[in-house]
């Protein structure tokens, strides 16, 4: 399972790769990527600003605490607050980029499949099937951010627990998201899809947090987006041809 789940994150690296072989490719998705980057910056600098009327509104017992714990309770509550933004700023990120950038991004996952060789899938997704599946992130990001809120609240290891399963929660969401369009271009129903993706979920996590981690670095989810396009077209084919091996291997004898 470790070795699945850096595997995952090898995919990424991969993906990174694709800049120094396919730079003007890479390139196209830059342009969405700051656009979607801006309008979430936008809403969390904001919300960065308002955090101290926000934990002072939520924690109003608190007011009568002596120095420090009263600050103390309130900075956690904060920093729990911020971390919820930041589960949903990565799914809401994705969903955007990827609606907006739906034509370029069409190309990347195109020119890296061809780069692997092999037969080259000829489907694509429609704008309103990729819409429809930006809501579905968001909504399910928006669930993730919830969850991580309420695990932030867990006395004494509330903020490590919430930063840790909203970081792998998001990564989940990610991967699913960016394998997309790799495996509609495969006419691979749903179903198959998620049977896919849970045969190989140590890898789908290790790539999905190496993603949201570099999603997490100032400028760097700019950057990371065509990688992730390019690394989730890598990991979709690298499912899907392991689990065409294991259907054709003979099965193992038994004594």
């Amino acid at each position: 399972m470790i070795a699945e789940f850096f595997a995952g994150v090898g995919t990424l690296l991969k993906g990174f790769r694709m800049w120094k072989t396919h730079t003007k490719l890479m390139s196209l998705g830059l342009i969405p990527a700051f656009i979607a980057w801006a309008l979430l910056l936008a809403a969390l600098i904001p919300l960065g600003f308002t955090l101290g009327p926000i934990t002072d509104w939520i924690t109003p017992f608190a007011d009568g605490w002596v120095s420090p714990w009263r600050e103390t309770l309130r900075i956690g509550v904060g920093f729990v607050i911020f971390i919820a933004a930041l589960a949903l700023a990565g799914a809401v990120f994705t969903a955007l980029t990827l609606t907006i950038g739906d034509p370029f991004y069409q190309r990347i996952w195109q020119g890296v499949e061809r780069s692997l060789g092999g037969d080259e899938p000829t489907g694509k997704t429609g704008i309103w099937t990729t819409v429809g599946e930006g809501i579905r992130l968001v909504v399910l990001g928006i669930l993730v951010a919830l969850l991580t809120l309420v695990i932030g609240f867990f006395p004494l290891v509330g903020g490590v627990l919430a930063s840790a399963t909203g970081i792998v929660l998001s990564g989940r969401l990610l991967a699913r998201e960016l394998t997309s369009r790799a495996f509609d271009a495969r006419g691979i129903t749903t179903y198959t899809r998620s049977e896919l993706l849970g045969a190989g979920r140590a890898r789908v996590i290790g790539f999905g947090v190496a993603t949201q981690l570099c999603f997490l670095v100032p400028l760097g989810a700019i950057v990371a987006m065509p990688a992730a396009v390019a690394g989730s077209t890598i990991l979709a084919r690298a499912l899907t041809e392991r689990a065409a091996a294991e259907a054709t291997a003979p099965p193992t004898a038994h004594a």
